[in-house]
């Protein structure tokens, strides 16, 4: 399991017509605050401001295409290249992360290719590393190359 300590959010929020929103600082507008942004975005912030990775080479929510299908992934990390390094799957901090969390993941791996595949529900963390067409556990997450 990865370790994750979370910055302190200091999220802009608005409440609306009875709804909370959340300002996105990478797309630069504001979504309806669910659980899943809510680990979406502190997960972000993690990467961005504990391990230092260029929010410049991190995608929030495309859309790609699995054979027919339209998917959109969490978070994908690019590396130097702009080559998917990195894919994130967020589940809500109600959501138990199973084996088919991890089989989206992989799922989204096929039209992505990443090194480094992560789940997470904001709670709980795991992650691993493609090696020799395996997939390794880590218990951290890589340095930013």
């Amino acid at each position: 399991m990865l370790v994750i300590n979370y910055p302190e959010p200091g999220f802009r929020l608005k409440k609306e017509n009875d709804r909370e929103w959340l300002f996105d600082p990478i797309r630069k507008k504001w979504l309806v605050l669910t659980p899943e942004e809510w680990v979406r975005q502190n997960f972000m912030k993690y990467l961005t401001q504990v391990m230092n990775y260029p929010s410049t080479l991190v995608a929030l929510e495309k859309e790609i295409r699995l054979g027919e299908l339209k998917k959109r992934f969490d978070i994908l990390v690019y590396n130097k290249d702009h080559r998917p390094w990195m894919i994130v799957e967020c589940k809500g901090t109600d959501i138990k992360l199973t084996d088919e969390t991890l089989r989206q993941a992989l799922r989204y791996n096929i039209s992505m290719p990443a090194r480094f595949l992560v789940i997470t529900n904001g709670h709980y963390s795991f992650g691993w590393e493609k090696k020799d067409g395996q997939l390794v556990a880590i218990d951290q997450l890589p340095l930013w190359q």
